[in-house]
């Protein structure tokens, strides 16, 4: 297998590993035998455990679908569009649960499990779009636009919302009673106008 395929092939089985097992229940012995090379084959494109790991939560930052989240939702934010902004991002959450939920388990294990280099690379990874999220809705209250709520309560709120939504049909089986556009359009709806009658 050329060196490229090898290397895909070793991240692919290794993330599958790690969501299944975390950093500290994995072993590279197991990924290699689930690949079927030797551990001196992981080695070669890897040089630690550590190193491998690394490898495969940096691999959140290259998918293709945030890098065109990230564009949709600068666009919403160039054309102040605060409704399709918050979708999105309910969309993008519930979309990396539905489409491949491992790097969410990887993420669960590193919390359970205190590695500080999956939770320092998570916070590298995730503050600069918090900062630039929040900075938009900062721009928004001031222009009247939204409430004057903390940037980051309204942000946890629809993150939070989406994010159990999703754990709860996805990791733990629950059947949804409408669709995933349904939900993200109610819970757009109520980041925006509550839940009180009016």
């Amino acid at each position: 297998m050329p060196a490229q395929d090898r290397r895909t092939q070793l991240l692919d089985i290794a993330l599958n590993v790690f969501s299944q097992k975390g950093f500290n229940g994995a072993t590279t012995k197991e990924i290699a035998a689930a690949a079927g090379v030797t551990e001196a084959v992981i080695f070669r494109h890897f040089p630690t455990k550590q190193a491998l790991y690394q490898e495969v939560l940096e691999s959140e930052i290259g998918c293709p679908r945030f890098q065109e989240w990230l564009v949709k939702a600068k666009d919403c934010m160039d054309r102040n569009d605060d409704e399709g902004l918050f979708q999105a991002i309910a969309t993008a959450i519930l979309e990396s649960h539905r489409g491949d939920a491992r790097l969410q388990r990887v993420l669960l294990f590193a919390a359970l499990e205190g590695s500080e280099i999956a939770l320092t690379h998570h916070r590298n990874f995730s503050i600069p779009i918090y900062e630039l999220l929040r900075d938009y809705i900062v721009r928004r209250q001031r222009d009247g636009a939204l409430a004057e709520y903390h940037p980051g309560a309204i942000l946890s709120a629809i993150a939070g919302m989406a994010a159990r939504y999703a754990v709860y049909t996805q990791l733990f089986g629950f059947t949804p009673e409408d669709s995933d556009e349904e939900t993200i359009a109610a819970f757009t709806n109520i980041l925006m106008n509550g839940i009180k009658a009016r």
